[in-house]
Parts: C-alpha cells; structure tokens; sequence
C-alpha cells in the first residue's frame, strides 16, 4: 500500500511554480512510493540515509529561489556508486520516477521534484579521488562542491576550470550535468572541452565506466558528452574527471565605464588584442544593475563614484609567471590598456585593483547581482545566447514593452503596476551570453508573464540565438525548446532518452517538450 503522509504540514501543500515556465506537466504514470520501497531503500543506505523527516524534505523539494516546489515523499543519501545502482534499479523495476539532486543551485528547476519523485541527493559522495599536477587533471566525485574542489586544487598548485557564482553550495555532478558556463569560460572553454571522462549510472543501474583522465581517446563514440548538459535525463553522473589548469599567481580586475554597448564590444575587441594571452574574464552589467548592487548589499561601493555610466566592463586576467616583478609587469600591462580606452573615447573612466581585496570587491559587483535580486523582490530571470552585438537590445525591446503596457493599464484591480517592474542586463559579454532579469517588487503576476513570454524566446530565435544559454532548461523551459531546436533535432533526443531510460523514470518533466502536445519548430 501507499506509505500514509510523511508530514502533515507538506502534504497538503500544493506544488507552488513560479507562472514562468506555465504551469507544471501533469504528473506522469509513475508508481506511488510505498513502504516496502521505503524498506527496500534503509537496506541499501541504511536507516539514517533514507529521510523522510519534514526538514530534510522541504530543504530538497524547493529550489533555493523559491520558485518551483515538489512534493517528494523521500530523500535518499548514498555514498557509493553501487548504492546509486541498487537505488535506479530498484525504482526502474518499480517505476518510482526519481530526480539527481546537487547542491540545488539551479535557475530553471532542474533540481528539485515537480511531483512527487523520490530525489537523489549526492552530497555524500564528495570525495576528491586524485589529483595530477604533471598532467593537469583531477578526478571526484559528483557530490564534491566546487569550492572545496578549489581549495584542494589551490593547495597543489592548480584550479578548477570553471568558477560560479554559487560556487560554495554548487556541486561537480551538477555542473556537468547542467554544462555549467560561469565566469572563466573565456580562458577555459565549456565543460564539453574540460570533461575528460565520467562514471554514470543508467536508469537500469547499469554503470557506465567513462571514467578517463586521457586527453586523446579516439576509441569510437563519446559517450560522455551525451551526459554533459542531459540534467540528469539520461543517467546519474557519480563521478568526473576533468582539466586542472594550473593556478595563476596573480590576478587583476579591470572596472571601465562605457558610454554605451557598443563602447563595451570595442572594449572587448581591443581586450582581445591586447590581453588575449591573459584574458579569463569578460563581463558586462548596466547602470540599473550596478544601483540595485549598491542599494541592496552592504558594504558595496560604486567603484567610479564621479562617473554614471550606462554600462560598465569587468576584466579579469591572470598570469601564470613566478614572483611579484611578473605580476607587477601583468597590472601595469592592464593599466596601460585601461588607460588606452579613456585616450581613445571608448572608456569613460576606469579602475584597476590595487590589491586583492580591491579586485575582489571590485569583482563582487558583477557577481552578486544574482544575490542583490534575489533580496529585491520575484525575479523572471532569462538565460540566453545572442550575436554579441546585438545582446543588449533584447534588454531595450523588454523595457519598450513595459513601457507600452504601464502606459496602457487603466485599472489597478486587474492588471500589476508595470512602472513598479525594473528590467536588467549583465552576462558574461566575452561568450555572448545575456542574463536577462526582469524585478518585480509586488511579486509574480500572469499579467507581466505575457508581456515577457514568449516574446523573449520568439525575439531570442529571430537572432539565431538559443533561449537557454548556461541555465539549462530545467522544468522551466520544455515547452519553449522549439526556439532553439528543429524537430528532427528533438526527435533525436526523444530516441537518445529511450535507449538509456526507456521507462522515463530519470527526471522527467525536465529538458523535453510533453509528448503528448504538439510543438512544432519556430525555426
């Protein structure tokens, strides 16, 4: 029989999801956990492993956004690959969907239960396995937080190469999953690049040793780069290994203010030229998004206090030679070229770190713009790809359409106050990939949702660009996969997914469209 409620106070409660996205798939024809499988599950992992408890519940059933909420009866801890393989095998014979949980530090809903899928925490399985400074690679398992994967990387003269924002919660099985861009892209290339090899376990258990530090392997299909980026719909990614740079030793952060967005991808252009070799970062925020900054966290100062500038530019290089007359010749070389832009009329002013502390507070405008929004109110956030010149003019096309619908609204008691919405733009300019942040004090209203969708995904696809950029799809996106993939293409992942799950027990709801509805390409 079906095992009785876990909790009083999260049973009853409905699945709550952000109206970004539409509202949830119906819940699928999975099977209904019960006690036996409650059993089942304490005689693989044990009882203190297996939670049913209503903390440990609401902590993994709601994504750290408040935005989508599930209503999974367990969360399971295991820390081998071989519990994670009783694990899927037991719910495949079963029919139990189930969803991979990292560090949950997902935009689009990747992570957590849209129903009420037992998750799959990994935490336990953290691990960092080896390390090999000779030939630049670390292998760990998936649960290890990219923070501490830092850390052990630092101590050995190395580093990861990706960094995000959520870097002290986010874990490497995620990142993979997810094919995480963040910050160093620019230097480092995608995770496709920077995964040598994985350990994944198929919905049947079956495990799949990928697991390889090699840098050439010619030895028929990559396997591995189906798992890079499928969330968790193909297999359950245990462990990774991957590229270790080696750590710089030191590192400068460039602040330049620009006229406009045009000014900024010059600025790109010429840090190309002149930086290249040392480049690791090229980020872009505008004036709204730096105000929000300032009046939202504490302790944050405008680094060009004179200067109100449209947009502003963040440079990070780094240098790789020993001693402090390398790095000296590295910030001079970075101030010369700050200086070159004010000469020249594309820079209005800049700033470069004059110490560590400096470059990181200089650092932490642009990466806690995520953080400041969160404490400003609901959030449509918005993760694509564009033509770098063209990225910021979807921030200006959304801001006209707001502006036409505050304009336009005549009644209070049934429409939202749009000249209350402030929209953002900021991203990573160096890889052409836009966040989108549309804040609204008074919460998330269907009103302002037509306004924003589909018109950002439609706009999005009239660019060639593609709607998901770095955020994955998640359970927000399925529906607008259309915009970025022809049908053939998603027909081809509809035949990928039935080879590794053919029961759709592994996050369903998740990265393809319904099968039951009809979404034809807008390409």
């Amino acid at each position: 029989p079906p095992c009785a409620p876990v909790d009083p106070t999260l049973s009853p409660r409905p699945v709550r999801r952000r109206t970004m996205g539409g509202d949830p798939a119906p819940r699928g024809d999975f099977a209904v956990l019960t006690d036996a499988d409650l059993a089942a599950f304490r005689e693989i992992l044990g009882d203190d492993n297996v939670r049913t408890d209503a903390r440990s519940l609401d902590a993994c059933n709601e994504d750290w956004m408040r935005k989508y909420r599930g209503n999974a009866g367990v969360l399971l801890l295991p820390a081998r690959t071989s519990q994670v393989s009783a694990i899927l095998r037991h719910c495949n014979a079963r029919g139990l969907a189930v969803v991979p949980q990292g560090g949950n530090t997902g935009l689009v809903g990747g992570g957590v239960p849209v129903h009420d899928e037992i998750v799959l925490g990994m935490r336990r399985m953290n691990a960092v396995l080896s390390v090999d400074p000779v030939a630049g690679t670390v292998v760990c398992e998936a649960g290890c937080v990219l923070e501490d994967l830092e850390h052990a990387l630092n101590a050995r003269g190395m580093t990861a190469p990706l960094d995000l924002g959520a870097k002290g919660r986010c874990q490497i099985g995620g990142n993979v999953s997810t094919n995480a861009g963040g910050l160093r892209l620019v230097r480092h290339g995608s995770l496709h690049g920077s995964v040598l090899g994985l350990e994944v376990v198929t919905a049947d258990g079956t495990v799949l040793d990928l697991l390889r530090t090699l840098r050439k392997d010619n030895t028929g299909y990559d396997l591995k780069q189906l798992f890079i980026g499928a969330e968790g719909t193909l297999g359950v990614v245990t462990k990774v290994a991957m590229l270790s740079p080696r750590k710089p030793t030191g590192v400068d952060v460039a602040i330049c203010a620009v006229g406009s967005f045009a000014d900024a991808v010059a600025a790109l252009r010429d840090a190309r030229t002149k930086l290249g070799d040392c480049l690791q970062a090229f980020e872009f925020f505008d004036r709204a998004s730096l105000e929000l900054v300032l009046s939202t966290l504490r302790g944050a100062r405008d680094p060009l206090p004179k200067t109100k500038a449209p947009f502003y530019v963040v440079t990070e290089t780094a240098v790789l030679g020993k001693g402090w007359a390398t790095h000296r010749v590295a910030r001079r070389r970075v101030r010369a070229w700050v200086g070159s832009l004010r000469k020249r009329g594309v820079a209005i002013d800049g700033v470069v770190g004059e110490d560590a502390k400096h470059a990181s507070a200089l650092w932490n405008l642009r990466e806690r713009i995520s953080v400041a929004l969160k404490h400003a109110g609901a959030v449509y956030k918005y993760d694509v790809s564009l033509p770098t010149e063209r990225m910021y003019d979807l921030v200006v096309e959304t801001r006209n359409r707001l502006a036409a619908a505050a304009s336009a609204s005549t009644s209070a008691s049934t429409s939202f106050d749009a000249s209350k919405v402030s929209v953002l733009g900021y991203g990573h300019l160096g890889d052409g990939n836009l966040h989108l942040n549309v804040s609204s004090p008074d919460g998330y209203h269907p009103g302002l949702e037509a306004i924003l969708e589909p018109f950002v995904y439609q706009w999005t696809a009239e660019q060639r660009g593609s709607i998901s950029a770095e955020h994955g799809v998640g359970a927000m996106k399925p529906r607008e996969l259309a915009h970025s993939k022809d049908e053939a293409s998603i027909e081809a992942m509809r035949r990928v997914k039935e080879v590794f799950d053919p029961r759709g027990i592994l996050n369903p709801y998740k990265v393809l469209p319904p099968p039951s509805t009809q979404h034809r390409s807008k390409l």
